[in-house]
């Protein structure tokens, strides 16, 4: 969004006609050569800005020309320095030389330019804006403002000038959020700005008054996204990254109040408008709810907005980036897009969930991955990994004739560890509570209470591992429903539909199993697997069906709770045992009516 800035004040050039009247000048515009110096009268520098702390040696960026001895005047291609006298209130100065002015030569209007500060060593080139990387300093400050008035007309009988900032005034106004009680002592930078013509990268501001900090900046824009601002606080570090572009315009002030909170920025106000108070339009600078680290390229989640944005930086081609959440949440009323949309975009990075919440989360697609994440790491990069996040209330429907879907991962190569499914999952080929299909890698201490529902491969867990994967210590307690298809072969199970990975290990499902419609195919229904090609070790089941594993190719198998001979309290010495042989760190505790993990 771009913002212009109106500065009302203007200039006025004064001359003498050396003790002539008007009446004593030539009939037409023609003037007398070298006989009428100009003179500048020189105001157009908004006044009541910062106040001043300490004795200052250059104040036009407060509003008045205290301090400023000269400045350059190009009048036709001569430029010579013009000395400047304040005022009594500083709030206007005349400009005038001595020696050598320059001179009108009629009446008619000529064009002008000014600037300052001014190179004596060229003093015929306008120098570029260049401010200083530490501003924390009044003087460093105010020594980074530039002024100018360029091509200018002025009228002979109402010379008049107009001097504008070339810089940006940029205002900071902080306030204390969640996790602080105040807000002093804190440092600001402005940071992501551009290196053109020598200027720093990162600004350090002055801290004007109180819990106000400014800097003045080179025009420039600031790309959405990237971090603007920066509070070093109470040992932290916090950004905020707007979400549209910023337009640092010459002559404009920029003020920004935002909130100091434990997880990051967050932008309470916005306006664009005049040098002195920053006041007139409303900016729309969102946060973009999150804080980026670059050196672990690590995305801090704290609000739904910022998880569907690095949703859109993944599946924008960002697939190795870490996302952490900070806080719980809600996906209510959002529009989903999994995160990894295919096998050639798929998440390799780490997602951790902090023990956090995910509510609301709602996917209705025709395409063929669905879940929190679409597809997670692939053949050539397997370092995928989903952990530590709550799932709860989800909608997942999906239509693609193929489709695989999973409460947090539709199709998965990497690892998942420590997740927790609540809410309703339904897709055709492959679906799970957890993960639709498990292919390699690992599931290990998840569980999920959702109703899944599908057509080929459907499991409270997992539709369907194969290959190299891994199940241990997971648990599902929600109700699977298998629609037949007419002519396929059928696999459903209260824990995974069909298991054809390597290891099965101390997991459990109570959940009912039931199937609607027939086929012409094999369908082997089970109330712990539908198929099974691997070793089954300490698992067990209870529900509507007595028959644990629909179709079983090996001599192992799972075990049902009868309530008598097998309580849940011999299931969970047995699995408790069986992990501690494997070396795992997960342990199950009966503390209810059913077993619940934890991890040591």
């Amino acid at each position: 969004m771009r913002h212009r800035l109106f500065i009302p004040a203007a200039t006025a050039l004064l001359f003498a006609l050396a003790a002539c009247t008007q009446d004593e000048l030539a009939g037409d515009n023609r003037l007398p050569e070298g006989e009428y110096p100009v003179f500048i009268r020189a105001t157009g520098l908004s006044v009541e800005a910062t106040p001043l702390a300490a004795p200052s040696t250059r104040a036009a960026v407060d509003g008045d020309w205290q301090g400023v001895t000269s400045v350059a005047l190009k009048m036709g291609d001569a430029v010579k320095e013009y000395t400047v006298t304040a005022s009594t209130d500083f709030k206007s100065a005349t400009l005038s030389r001595e020696n050598d002015p320059h001179y009108w030569t009629s009446r008619d209007p000529i064009t002008v330019s000014a600037w300052w500060p001014f190179n004596n060593a060229d003093i015929t080139q306008m120098p570029a804006v260049k401010v200083a990387e530490d501003q924390s300093k009044l003087a460093d400050f105010q020594n980074s403002d530039f002024i100018s008035a360029e091509n200018r007309k002025v009228e002979f009988n109402n010379p008049t000038l107009e001097f504008t900032h070339r810089t940006a005034r940029v205002t900071i106004e902080l306030k204390p959020g969640t996790g602080f009680t105040s807000v002093a002592d804190a440092t600001v930078s402005l940071v992501s700005l551009s290196a053109d013509n020598g200027n720093p990268t990162a600004i350090k501001t002055y801290n004007a008054s109180g819990n106000t900090y400014e800097a003045l900046t080179a025009p420039q824009t600031v790309a959405a996204g990237k971090p603007f601002v920066k509070v070093e606080l109470g040992g932290g570090t916090f950004y905020f990254r707007p979400q549209n572009n910023v337009v640092l315009e010459a002559g404009s002030r920029y003020k920004y109040t935002v909130k100091v909170n434990t997880t990051g920025l967050t932008l309470e106000g916005c306006t664009i408008g005049s040098w002195a108070d920053g006041g007139g339009e409303s900016g729309t600078a969102e946060d973009l709810g999150y804080i980026y680290d670059s050196n672990t390229k690590t995305y801090t989640v704290y609000n739904a907005d910022g998880l569907m944005n690095v949703a859109e930086l993944v599946n924008g081609g960002k697939t190795d980036i870490n996302i952490t959440l900070d806080k719980n949440i809600d996906l209510t009323g959002k529009g989903w897009t999994p995160i990894g949309t295919d096998y050639d975009n798929s998440y390799t990075g780490t997602f951790d969930g902090g023990g956090h919440t995910i509510t609301g989360l709602t996917v209705t697609t025709n395409d063929e991955y669905a879940g929190l994440f679409g597809y997670l790491s692939n053949f050539g990069n397997a370092a995928g990994t989903v952990k530590n996040v709550v799932m709860e209330g989800i909608q997942i429907t999906c239509n693609h004739r193929s489709g695989y879907a999973g409460g947090v991962v539709g199709y998965s190569w990497g690892t998942i560890e420590n997740c927790s499914v609540s809410g309703s999952i339904s897709a055709t080929v492959s679906v799970g509570g957890v993960v639709g299909v498990q292919r390699d890698g690992s599931i290990t201490g998840c569980s999920s209470s959702a109703t899944v529902k599908g057509t080929l491969y459907v499991g409270g867990v997992a539709g369907w591992t194969n290959f190299g994967a891994t199940l241990t210590a997971c648990y599902a307690t929600g109700n699977v429903i298998i629609e037949i298809a007419p002519t396929q072969n059928i696999s459903g199970g209260g824990l995974v539909g069909f298991n054809d990975g390597i290891s099965l290990l101390s997991c459990y499902a109570t959940g009912n199993v039931t199937s609607t419609g027939s086929s012409t195919g094999y369908v082997h229904i089970g109330g712990f697997l539908g198929d099974n090609y691997t070793t089954v070790t300490a698992c067990y089941w209870k529900n509507n069906h007595e028959q644990g594993i629909g179709y079983n190719r090996r001599s192992t198998g799972a075990t049902k709770v009868d309530g008598s001979v097998v309580t849940w309290q011999k299931a969970v010495d047995a699995m408790n045992t069986a992990l501690q042989n494997k070396g795992s760190e997960w342990r199950y505790e009966l503390k209810g009516a059913l077993p619940t993990l934890r991890k040591q």
